[in-house]
């Protein structure tokens, strides 16, 4: 598994470097059997430390993690405990549905846009109707079956995911409704 530990604003040292490949590689290995790599982001806010964790599977999911403390090892153990809870939850739903993935999960490209505000223009009648567009960013929409797209978005911690319906070949939207159960758009 490749590591990418860092630090914003904060120097991150070599013992801390060592802890967390030791610690999270432990941790993801005992649920996950092909991560391929992990991104860990250590920040300051305040008086505490923030640690950031997200770790991608070869099955083409991502787990995400993110802790405070007061001490830095102290915030990195925390998120690796949720990082495991996760990763736990997630080996028990694929055993839970005796299907298991034999193949990697196939990303299909997509733009993504960023489009103004109201308040990022003027009051004034705008020359086109055309919205003004901020940012555009390249995006992959996994090939998923609706079951692991939800497991994907919770996961994420998402309000929602789009991905193409492996059984359909169709891009569909599962989401997080406002009641807590989950919603699934399918188009004919």
């Amino acid at each position: 598994m490749r590591y990418q530990i860092s630090g914003m604003h904060i120097d991150i040292g070599e013992a801390l470097q060592t802890h967390v490949k030791d610690e999270l590689g432990a941790a993801v290995s005992k649920y996950a059997e092909r991560p391929t790599d992990a991104l860990v982001v250590f920040s300051k806010s305040g008086h505490e430390f923030v640690c950031e964790a997200t770790v991608h599977l070869s099955t083409g999911l991502t787990a995400q993690a993110r802790a405070s403390s007061p001490e830095i090892y102290a915030s990195f153990d925390s998120c690796c405990e949720k990082m495991e809870k996760q990763l736990r939850r997630y080996k028990r739903r694929l055993k839970d549905h005796h299907k298991e993935r034999t193949h990697p999960v196939e990303l299909s490209g997509a733009s993504t846009y960023i489009l103004a505000s109201k308040d990022d223009y003027e009051e004034s009648e705008p020359d086109t109707l055309q919205p003004i567009i901020i940012a555009e960013m390249e995006a992959k929409i996994p090939s998923l079956s609706p079951g692991e797209a939800v497991m994907q978005m919770e996961l994420a911690g998402a309000q929602f995911l789009v991905f193409r319906n492996e059984g359909k070949n169709s891009v569909n939207v599962v989401y997080r409704r406002d009641d807590g159960n989950i919603g699934w758009i399918d188009p004919q």
